[in-house]
């Protein structure tokens, strides 16, 4: 497990599912494969929680706080909406300070 990517590790649990979903195995070969999903599921945990642990680290404030702000994709989508409306200028005239950096 230790030359694996996430994508790859994903993408090997994925086409682990898919065969043990179709049910035409034999119990050895289910358990097998049950096995080898379980260590890919918990080396993607794994990797997840260290992404998790960097970007609490990229958000944290100046004292060392780091508030939980709700992804809302319509806020995103309106912001490239005002940018492009604007001719790509941000629409808060340049001041950055809503900028977690």
């Amino acid at each position: 497990m230790k030359d694996l990517d996430f994508e790859k590790a994903l993408k090997d649990l994925e086409k682990t599912v898919e065969k043990l979903e179709q049910g035409n195995l034999s119990l050895d070969e289910s358990l097998e494969l049950f096995e080898k999903g379980v260590k890919l599921a918990r080396f993607l945990r794994k990797e997840l929680e260290k992404a998790e642990k960097k970007v609490e680290i990229l958000l944290k404030d100046e004292q060392g706080n780091v508030s939980a702000e709700p992804f809302d994709i319509s806020d995103e989508e309106k912001k490239t909406d005002d940018k492009s409306e604007n001719g790509g200028e941000n629409p808060d005239n340049g001041d950055d300070e809503s900028l977690p950096f």
